[in-house]
């Protein structure tokens, strides 16, 4: 059994991640530099993350655990080769 004040705390928690992907999504196409786009997608993909991570809560279920878990791995990996291709130019040398 939840407690009351999770109970309604996750949908609102919900609601707000989705609202903070709602703004990044606004940044990341607007722009108006690359690294503010790549700062909006690594924002996006924390706010997906946490958005599995309540989601799971929400149901009680493991595997949305798991798929954020997965999305921190991959954004991380295409975080820093976004940040490595900006520099450099390339991304492998």
């Amino acid at each position: 059994m939840t407690s009351p004040i999770l109970s309604w705390a996750l949908p609102i928690a919900l609601f707000l991640l989705v609202a903070a992907m709602v703004l990044c999504l606004a940044r990341l196409l607007r722009g108006p530099a690359a690294q503010d786009r790549v700062l909006a997608l690594d924002c996006m993909y924390l706010n997906g993350m946490l958005l599995m991570l309540a989601l799971g809560i929400y149901y009680g279920s493991a595997n949305y655990f798991e798929a954020a878990m997965l999305i921190a791995l991959l954004g991380f990996a295409s975080s820093t080769a976004m940040a490595k291709f900006l520099l450099r130019g390339e991304v492998i040398e």
